[in-house]
């Protein structure tokens, strides 16, 4: 974890770090990945009962992306830290992405949750290429994505039996 602890206090001087760390889920004192992911939870579920779901939700996830290269990298200049962990943007678009494809029912989201959960942690390849290889906020949006995306498949793989 970085050196440097932000706060709420800090947070809401700097709306878009405030984005960056998911409305504050991400200073949680251990796991804040985890806890950005869980965040994720509620705002998927509000998106979909105001009709924001399947294609659309997807599309809206697309948008959240590009938007969170340019947050994540402006988190990661005023931080001072390189992907700091408490950055958790990436984990709350990447986890309704997923959302976006999978049933709404909450076994399918806690499969969905473990799933990325595992993948963004364990970095296998490619999430863990993307994390190595790409920087600033494109690095700190895309492992997710791609561990969004092995999830996704392992997901879709599951819903044929």
């Amino acid at each position: 974890m970085a050196d440097f602890k932000p706060d709420f206090a800090w947070l809401l001087k700097r709306p878009l770090c405030f984005l960056a760390f998911g409305f504050g889920s991400g200073l949680a004192p251990f796991a804040p990945g985890t806890f950005g992911t869980l965040a994720a939870l509620p705002l998927a579920f509000v998106l979909i009962l105001l009709g924001i779901d399947g294609l659309l939700l997807a599309f809206l996830c697309i948008v959240l992306f590009m938007w969170g290269i340019r947050i994540c990298a402006y988190a990661e200049r005023e931080t001072g830290v390189s992907d700091h962990g408490g950055i958790v943007w990436d984990e709350i678009v990447a986890m309704l992405f997923v959302l976006a494809f999978v049933p709404f029912r909450w076994t399918w989201w806690l499969a969905a949750f473990v799933l990325f959960r595992l993948f963004d942690a364990l970095k296998p390849s490619p999430v863990g290429w993307f994390d190595k290889n790409l920087h600033g906020g494109l690095g700190i949006m895309a492992d997710d994505m791609a561990a969004a995306v092995m999830t996704l498949i392992v997901l879709r793989i599951a819903m044929l039996f």
